[in-house]
Parts: structure tokens; C-alpha cells; sequence
């Protein structure tokens, strides 16, 4: 059991900043939030609590054969989690036995409990599949990404989501007609091409109404599709989006300046930026932006997705051989404090895409309640400071495969505290 403690400071809602107290009782959960009163267990002067991170998009890797636990597991993902100030995830199916029924699908949530922090796990889409017996997110691969979990065509697709009426199906958009088509190019980049999304997410879209699902389209990386996505939006259609760092942070321009490595240390070429789907133009990148701080997006989630540092650099210089994905759940935190000082995020619109959308989307499959300080609410935390600097260096990785796209990048605010149910890990 928790002891109670309480917390004095700046507190982050979406609703505004205001200073008062927090005290979390022995269950970890929010007993009161109010003002100052007597002494608390821990004072802070300009630091910012928010609602504790919630990351909707996570490949912690296990899974009941353990064939890739060397690149994650659920304990090592909640301790980069932890370091990054994310308190509770939602893991992806895509493993090499991916929870698709019943059976799968609980024995992996007892790996699951491994974790120190809360997960929910999505069950895959397959071809033959249908519906759990408990509630549960789904997830669609309808492209070739890492597993053996996906479709082939977008008829097979059709057929099967009639089984997910009205259920919540989150959908990774890469049209695989076009992906096939395109499987020679050159680079990974024309290789999965923008088309390739935009299509694809036209198609979600008639899915998500014909079906009444409560869609949501992960990492879009285009402008052309978030603009797809708020039509819809506007015409009622039940579906939100994700944005990733890596499709906020970096464009493909930097292979014009990376080329085989020079002049840029080796963890940004391109076999390590490499993503599906690819980084893309500036003009998205910036879209990308605009739309999470306009509301047009719903989640910052990272799409954490570990390999080692030699199968990431596999097939070097030209890049072809490559594993797609990079980790990030270290560097949450401090992205959120580069997306405040570089780009005029106010912590309000932080807490939003961090904490309370997330929060509302994991909280209909969680038994604890995210997004909020607020009574009743899980006594989770992320206090982030403003005036500590961080540079990202690989002895404060947590995540197995030990590296980050951002080594050597000096973000402008640090997690100081990450407050699990009223457990506190100091930085």
C-alpha cells in the first residue's frame, strides 16, 4: 500500500494553470485538489504538473514466444517510459504471436503485467478474425510493417471489420496496392509514397462511417490526409488521429544534408530515420504542427518501436535492408518541452494532446481514469521544468535497444518527477 502524499505547485488542466495542492491517497488515486494548506511532501516553485502522460501508441515487443523480448519488454518499456514521464501506454499487436483471440490475447496480458505502470493492449485485426469476449481497442494493419500482421487488399479488409461494427479500430494507412507497386523504388521514402497514405485513409474513412466505428488513424504524416481526416471530422464521422515525434521533429530534407553519414552523427541517416510511413515533405511537417495545436489532431503518440542499433543499420549505406521504427518513449517528456518553447505550445494545449485525449481513449479499456487532476483520478503525474535543459545522451536511455534518434539534441525542459499512483521517480 501507498502512503498518502501531497503535491504543491503549478497544476496543468486543459482548463488553464492554476496553483494549489494535490493529495493522493494510500489506493494512489486523487483524493482533493485544492489550495495550499499546511506543508506538503513535495513543494515546487515553477515546475509544471501535468496529468500524467498517456502514450496510446506502443510496441513494448512481448510476447508469449519471446523472440524479441532482446529488443523489448513490458518492463523495460514502462522504465523508458517512466524516465520520459509517461504513466501508462497502450501496447500494439504486431508481434510474432499477436494477440488476436481470446486465448492470445490474455496470455499476453499477463505479460503485460510485468510493467510498472498501466497497459492496455490492442487485440490485431486478421483475416479470419472477430470479436473478444472482454473490451478491447483493436488495430489494423492494412500494409506490410514489421510482423506478419496485415492485409493484402483493401476487399479483405471490408469483409473482415464487418465482424467490429461500432467497436473503437485504429487503423495504420498504407494503401498495400500501392505499396506493392512501388516495392522496387529505390529509397524507403518512394518505396511507401504519400499517395500511399492518402488513399488509404479515403478509404478508412468510408469504413469507419459504413460501420459506425470509433475510428482512429495512427501517425498520419501527411497534409493531404489530416486535411481528409477534419472533412470528416466536420461531417460527423466518429474518427481522431495520432501525430508521432519523429513526423513533427524531422522531414526528409535532412537526407540532403545526412547522405552516408556526413556531417551528422549516425544515428540521424537514413537507415535510423527510417519509419513506416517515411518522413515526408517540410510543408507536412509543418501541417503536422499547425494541426496538433489547432485541434486538429488528437494525440502526440509516439509509435515507439525498438530495434537494436545493428538491425537498424542493416543494409548500410544504402538503406534498403533496414528495420523500419524508432524508440521515443524516453524523450516524451522532453519533446513535449520543445513543442512549448519552439513551436508556442501553451501547457494547456500539452495537456490536451498528452494527457487528456489520451487519458479518455485509454480510460474506456483502463480500470484507472487518465487525462485529469481531479478527485477520483489515477494519482499519476508529470512534472516537467522549464529552466532544466536536457541533452539526450545514451546513459539515460532506459529502452533495451539503448539508443534515440535525438542523441546529442538538447531539448529545452526535462521531466523532474513522474508520479506513478502516488509513487515518485525523481530524475
Amino acid at each position: 500500500m501507498n502512503k498518502m502524499i501531497s503535491i504543491e505547485g503549478k497544476i496543468v488542466n486543459i482548463e488553464g494553470i492554476t496553483r494549489g495542492r494535490i493529495e493522493i491517497d494510500h489506493d494512489g488515486l486523487i483524493l482533493s485538489v485544492g489550495p495550499i494548506t499546511g506543508k506538503a511532501d513535495l513543494v515546487l516553485k515553477d515546475e509544471l504538473i501535468f496529468p500524467g502522460f498517456v502514450d496510446i501508441h506502443v510496441h513494448a515487443r512481448e510476447c508469449t514466444d519471446h523472440s524479441w523480448d532482446y529488443k523489448e519488454d513490458f518492463y523495460s518499456a514502462s522504465s523508458a517510459a517512466i524516465t520520459g514521464g509517461v504513466v501508462a501506454f497502450a501496447d500494439m499487436p504486431n508481434n510474432p504471436v499477436p494477440p488476436t483471440d481470446d486465448k492470445s490475447y490474455n496470455d499476453k496480458y499477463q505479460l503485460a503485467k510485468n510493467s510498472a505502470i498501466n497497459v492496455v493492449l490492442y487485440a490485431g485485426i486478421g483475416k479470419n478474425s472477430k470479436l473478444l469476449e472482454r473490451k478491447a481497442p483493436y488495430k489494423v494493419f492494412m500494409g506490410k510493417s514489421v510482423g506478419e500482421l496485415f492485409f493484402n487488399n483493401i476487399y479483405e479488409l471490408n469483409q473482415v471489420l464487418q465482424n467490429f461494427q461500432n467497436q473503437s479500430v485504429s487503423f495504420h494507412c498504407e494503401d498495400p496496392e500501392i505499396l506493392e507497386k512501388n516495392a522496387n523504388q529505390p529509397t524507403h521514402e518512394l518505396r511507401r509514397p504519400r499517395e500511399a497514405e492518402i488513399k488509404a485513409i479515403d478509404f478508412v474513412l468510408e469504413l469507419i462511417k459504413k460501420y459506425q466505428l470509433q475510428g482512429k488513424i495512427c501517425h498520419v504524416s501527411t497534409a493531404e490526409g489530416l486535411n481528409k481526416i477534419v472533412a470528416a471530422k466536420k461531417q460527423g464521422i466518429n474518427v481522431t488521429c495520432e501525430v508521432a515525434p519523429h513526423h513533427l521533429y524531422f522531414d526528409e530534407s535532412i537526407f540532403e544534408v545526412v547522405g552516408a553519414g556526413l556531417g551528422r552523427p549516425l544515428l540521424v541517416t537514413r537507415q535510423f530515420l527510417q519509419v513506416n510511413p517515411p518522413l515526408r515533405k517540410t510543408s507536412d511537417q509543418m501541417a503536422l504542427i499547425k494541426g496538433l495545436k489547432d485541434r486538429s489532431i488528437d494525440y502526440l503518440a509516439t509509435d515507439h518501436a525498438p530495434h537494436t542499433v545493428a538491425e537498424k543499420a542493416k543494409g548500410l549505406p544504402t538503406g534498403q535492408a533496414g528495420m523500419s521504427g524508432m524508440p521515443h518513449l524516453d524523450t516524451y517528456g522532453p519533446f513535449a518541452s520543445w513543442l512549448i518553447q519552439e513551436h508556442q505550445f501553451k501547457p494547456e494545449d500539452i495537456a490536451r494532446v498528452c494527457s487528456f485525449n489520451p487519458g479518455k481513449f485509454l480510460n474506456q479499456f483502463s480500470q484507472n481514469k487518465y487525462g485529469k487532476i481531479e478527485p477520483g483520478f489515477a494519482g499519476s503525474l508529470t512534472i516537467i521544468d522549464m529552466n532544466r535543459p536536457i541533452k539526450i545522451e545514451k546513459s539515460m536511455l532506459k529502452t533495451k535497444c539503448a539508443w534515440s534518434p535525438f542523441e546529442g539534441m538538447t531539448f529545452p525542459g526535462s521531466v523532474v518527477y513522474t508520479i506513478i499512483k502516488g509513487k515518485i521517480y525523481a530524475s
